[in-house]
Parts: C-alpha cells; sequence; structure tokens
C-alpha cells in the first residue's frame, strides 16, 4: 500500500518522565498505525490517487471522490499530523529557540514566555479532540492556531512549524484530565532544532 507506519526516531522510553514508554507505544503503535491502515483502505480502489503524496491529498480535498473525502481527510490528517509530531520531540531538548525563530517568536508574541503562555492557551482551549500549531505565514511572521479532530493548517496550505497533539491519548495514561500538566512538561522535549529548521525551509 502506498503509505506506511514511519519508526518513532527514538526508543519508546527516550522521552521520559514527560511522556511514559506506554503512551509512545500506545499512540504510535496503535492509534498512528490504524490512521495509516484506515488511510490505505480509503485509497485501495483510487489506484491514480495512490502515487500521490499526503500533501497533494490533504491540500486538495474538495478534489477527491465524496465517498472517500471524510476518510482522507480524518486518516491522512491522522498520519501526516503524527508523522510531523514524533520529529518534534527529542530527548535532547529544552531550553528555547535561538536565532531566527527566536526572534520572530520574540516579534509575534513579546518573548518566548509569552508565546509559551499563549500556545498553552490555545492547548487548554481547544473544546474535545484536536492540534495546536504555529503557522508561518509567507511573511515569515508566526502565528498560533488550532483545529479540531486530525485537520491541520496545511488543509488551508499553511506552513506548519510547530504541533501539540491534544487529544487524551496523547497524555491520558500518564496525566489522565490534567492537559495542562502534559502541555508544561512538553517544553521540556520540544525538538527546538527541528522547528527552527522548519521554519528557515
Amino acid at each position: 500500500m502506498p503509505f506506511v507506519l514511519p519508526p518513532l526516531p527514538y526508543d519508546y522510553a527516550a522521552l521520559e518522565p514527560q511522556l511514559d514508554a506506554a503512551t509512545m507505544r500506545f499512540h504510535h503503535d496503535n492509534h498512528h498505525n490504524t490512521y495509516v491502515t484506515n488511510l490505505n483502505n480509503a485509497l485501495a480502489n483510487y489506484p491514480d490517487l495512490q502515487s500521490l503524496s499526503l500533501e497533494a491529498l490533504l491540500g486538495d480535498l474538495e478534489a477527491l471522490p465524496e465517498a472517500i473525502r471524510t476518510a482522507v481527510r480524518n486518516n491522512g490528517g491522522g498520519h501526516w499530523n503524527h508523522s510531523l509530531f514524533w520529529e518534534l520531540m527529542t530527548p535532547d531538548a529544552g531550553g528555547a529557540p535561538t536565532g531566527p525563530l527566536a526572534e520572530a517568536l520574540n516579534t509575534a508574541f513579546g518573548s518566548f514566555a509569552d508565546f509559551q503562555e499563549k500556545f498553552k492557551a490555545a492547548a487548554l482551549g481547544r473544546f474535545g479532540s484536536g492540534w495546536v500549531w504555529l503557522v508561518a505565514n509567507p511573511d515569515k511572521s508566526l502565528t498560533i492556531t488550532s483545529t479540531p479532530n486530525q485537520d491541520s493548517p496545511l488543509m488551508e496550505g499553511k506552513q506548519v512549524i510547530l504541533g501539540l497533539d491534544v487529544w487524551e491519548h496523547a497524555y491520558y495514561l500518564k496525566y489522565q484530565f490534567k492537559r495542562a500538566g502534559y502541555v508544561d512538561a512538553w517544553w521540556h522535549i520540544v525538538n527546538w532544532a527541528k522547528v527552527a529548521a522548519l521554519y528557515a525551509a
């Protein structure tokens, strides 16, 4: 099938204590894998679509057959979002970004601390399941946005450079209903080198 589950770029336990091995295994091997399986199933009878990239599929959902549009949106979105999410975390993390990314954050939000506060507010304000994103605009300015379910700014042609999964399955085993604790811990494992590279690109 055209799409495959990418391996985690680190061991299941590598992000402890912020994210436990059981959550990472459950999240990656079950949830993400299910999105990949369902996406491939949706495309099974459409060989002409199987050669398209995820970005092409998700960037023009209205061009897809109506019979599979929702399945591709949900499962293709889940596959794309999670594939990026794993790369946005690393055990060798912490601190704050530097260089042009830091300057852009200061310009957009006042300071890195102010950015963190606004990003956390968006995460806590997302009702139910969804994601919070940092988007780089064409003029290199930065914007925080949030989407429901497995939607992403990619579906609107926007460039994502940071994303946080706030579905309960991403944190419930360790944090239960305390989404705020999950967000606070997550800052310690953000791969700012990856975010800066996405911003530079």
